[in-house]
């Protein structure tokens, strides 16, 4: 799995920094392929991995645009990406017939105004990849003090996060809405198990002002929370981060992003396949082989996952209250630089076999086993929320 030995170095240092056994025992291999390896993924060029939801296609201009369908709500926006009324959204031919008969900027331009996750392969990240966006008061923590984790993400990404934290020995709580559940709960279960093994599990009604204010209580009392969300959704659901933060001494908020935190970018949709391609790794692979593809199962979640969790202790440690930005299409083409910068023969040998091995099963990595228990949804609402359960 290209890039595995970049996210091995992270665990490894992490464990080491932090004086964590259990993260120096992760392997990088096996957080970025576990996925695709208890699937039965195989490598698929220009369709991603699994279910195919994401597809590279040529364009006129000589680009590749990255479009990433797996919400219904996203497939009715089609007609007015294209401007074509009467396009058969379903038809996979059909978009690509289309999609070749515009500009990859154009797309992307207009993708991301209607909020579609799409990307170009040969896009430069509009973001740092890890951005402190702003600092509060400072606090002081004990030795021997068990950390809280409000984990508000769902798919990947965030979630691999709160696992490392619990892998650290911390508190992680994962609040779901009754709305909308985490989705790998359904589509992807082994995943969904591994990745949330040992967390509380809180069930929360954001649009509900009773429900709204419990969580926020509990976030009052936490060290670490961990989103996922636009900053317009925050702010519509009531949840202000830099509010809190500057209240709340030594809180770590760590907000994941398709990519950026910041500026217009913040209110770009983007998913690990499309994120991966606007980091450039499609493209490097693509110099290797003459031949375009997604590069590895999702690879900006993991990679960010491994990110937050690395940047999240350290900003933990220092006990200074901070809000962390993370890019998962700039954290994907740091991660590149680095490790072309570590050893530019090894990621070249690794992008160029991917390339060539289209139709070839992932790379199969060992299962770990489960820990710990998997809470169901909401089994711990009333130890967490006791005021919602208060007659």
């Amino acid at each position: 799995m290209p890039l595995a030995r970049w996210a091995d170095r992270q665990l490894k240092a992490m464990g080491r920094d932090h004086q964590v056994p259990a993260l120096c025992a992760l392997d990088g291999a096996t957080l970025m392929g576990e996925r695709g390896s208890n699937g039965g993924y195989r490598i698929s060029g220009p369709v991603s991995a699994g279910l195919g939801g994401s597809r590279l296609m040529p364009t006129r201009d000589g680009g590749w645009f990255a479009l990433t369908l797996i919400r219904d709500v996203d497939r009715e926006l089609l007609p007015a990406l294209f401007g074509t009324p009467d396009l058969d959204i379903r038809n996979a031919d059909a978009i690509a017939a289309v999609v070749a008969q515009h500009d990859c900027a154009a797309l992307v331009e207009t993708g991301r105004a209607l909020g579609l996750p799409v990307a170009s392969a040969d896009e430069i990240p509009a973001a740092p990849p890890i951005e402190v966006m702003a600092r509060g008061p400072r606090k002081e923590r004990p030795a021997g003090y068990r950390p809280l984790v409000v984990d508000l993400s769902a798919i990947w990404a965030g979630p691999l996060a709160g696992h490392l934290f619990w892998q650290a020995g911390m508190d992680v709580v994962k609040v779901e809405s009754p709305w909308r559940p985490d989705l790998i709960r359904r589509d992807d279960p082994t995943t969904f198990d591994l990745i949330n093994q040992g967390k509380a599990n809180v069930l929360v009604d954001l649009t509900d002002a009773t429900e709204r204010a419990a969580l926020i209580a509990l976030i009052r009392r936490a060290d670490v929370v961990i989103e996922s969300s636009r900053p317009r959704a925050l702010r519509h659901l009531g949840v202000d981060a830099y509010a809190l933060m500057q209240e709340i001494p030594g809180l770590v908020w760590l907000s994941v992003t398709g990519h950026g935190a910041t500026g217009e970018a913040a209110n770009w949709v983007g998913i690990g396949n499309d994120c991966g391609v606007a980091g450039g790794l499609s493209r490097a692979m693509a110099e290797l082989t003459g031949e375009m593809g997604y590069v590895g199962d999702a690879i900006a979640d993991p990679l960010t996952g491994i990110t937050a969790a690395r940047d999240g202790l350290a900003a933990l440690r220092s006990g200074i209250a901070q809000r962390i930005g993370l890019s998962m299409s700039a954290i994907s083409a740091m991660a590149l630089t680095e490790e072309r910068e570590h050893d530019r023969a090894a990621i070249d040998a690794e992008l160029r076999a991917w390339g060539t091995s289209v139709g070839a099963p992932f790379p199969t990595v060992p299962r770990r086993p489960l820990q710990a228990e998997v809470r169901e949804i909401g089994a711990d609402t009333a130890r967490y929320l006791p005021e919602l359960t208060q007659c």
